[in-house]
C-alpha cells in the first residue's frame, strides 16, 4: 500500500490492524558523468514500493534530498544541512505515530544519511514513541556484490549503475561509462585518502576527479535485478520479524 495514492478514508482500516510503514530516503546528488542525480532515492523507493506491493505493509513518500554536502562540487547535487534533515526525518516519523504506527524501518540508499537515520531513531525509541531503524540496501547483501564486481565502489559504482540499468534504462548514459571508470577513482583500498591513520578528505572531490569509485563497466541490467531481488528479500524479512516484535521488547532496557 502506498500512503500517497490512498484516500484517507480507505487507510483507517490498515491503521487498525497494522503498525509498521517503510519510509524511503535518499539523496538527488551527483553520481558521475553516467548516472542521474536520483540514483540513490530511485533506488530506495523502487525497493520500499516492491516490499510494500509483497508484503501489504504501508510505503510513505520518499525523501528525496539528503545529507549530500560533501558532493557540493558538482553541478545539481541538492542537499540538508544535518541538523536540519535530522529534524524533518524526525518530525515526519512522529507524524505517523499520531496514526498508530510504532515501527518503521528506514529504507535508505544513500551513505550519508545512515549516521543521522540512527540517531532519529534513537530519538524515537528513547522516548518511548516508536521503534525506528535504518537499513541500507547495499549493506543487506555485502556477498553478493562483492562475488558480481571486483571493485564495486561506494558510490556511483558498479553496484549502483547495475540498479539504475535495471530499474530505469533510459536514465543511463551507457556512452560514458568507460569515462566514469577511467575519469574516477577505480582502484581504492582502506589506506585510500589517509594519512598516518587520519581520515584526510571530506568532500568527494577530494579522492575522485569525477565523483565516483570502481569499474562500472562491471555492472549490467542483469546484475541489476539479482541485486534488486536479493536485496528486496531481505528487506521483506526485516519487516516480518520487526512486525513479530513485542512493542516493550523493542524499548530500551531499564538502567541496571
Amino acid at each position: 500500500m502506498y500512503l500517497a495514492d490512498e484516500a484517507w478514508p480507505d487507510l483507517e482500516s490498515y491503521f487498525e490492524s497494522e503498525s509498521l510503514a517503510l519510509v524511503p530516503l535518499g539523496s538527488t546528488e551527483q553520481h558521475g558523468p553516467h548516472l542521474p542525480e536520483g540514483t540513490d532515492h530511485i533506488i530506495a523507493e523502487s525497493l520500499a514500493r516492491a516490499a510494500a506491493e509483497e508484503t501489504g505493509y504501508l510505503c510513505t513518500p520518499t525523501v528525496n534530498i539528503g545529507v549530500s554536502s560533501h558532493h557540493r562540487q558538482f553541478h545539481g547535487t541538492m542537499w540538508a544541512d544535518a541538523p536540519a534533515f535530522r529534524d524533518y526525518v524526525e518530525s515526519v516519523t512522529r507524524n505517523l505515530a499520531s496514526h498508530g504506527i510504532d515501527r518503521v524501518v528506514y529504507v535508505n540508499a544513500h551513505g550519508g544519511n545512515v549516521e543521522h537515520l540512527r540517531e532519529v531513531g534513537r530519538r524515537l525509541r528513547d522516548d518511548g514513541t516508536m521503534y525506528a531503524i535504518e537499513w541500507m540496501w547495499d549493506e543487506s547483501i555485502i556477498e553478493r556484490i562483492e562475488e558480481l564486481f571486483e571493485t564495486p565502489g561506494p558510490h556511483g559504482g558498479p553496484k549502483e549503475t547495475a540498479l539504475i540499468q535495471h530499474l530505469a534504462p533510459e536514465l543511463v548514459h551507457e556512452d560514458r561509462i568507460a569515462d566514469a571508470r577511467d575519469g574516477g577513482l577505480a582502484e581504492f583500498d582502506e589506506t585510500t585518502g589517509r594519512v598516518h591513520g587520519a581520515r584526510t578528505f571530506y568532500d568527494a572531490i577530494d579522492t575522485t576527479d569525477n565523483g565516483v569509485f570502481g569499474d562500472q563497466t562491471d555492472a549490467s541490467a542483469d546484475a541489476g535485478a539479482e541485486l534488486f531481488a536479493a536485496a528486496l528479500d531481505h528487506l521483506c524479512r526485516l519487516c516480518d520479524w520487526l512486525d513479530d516484535q513485542r512493542f516493550d521488547d523493542l524499548l530500551p532496557k531499564g538502567h541496571v
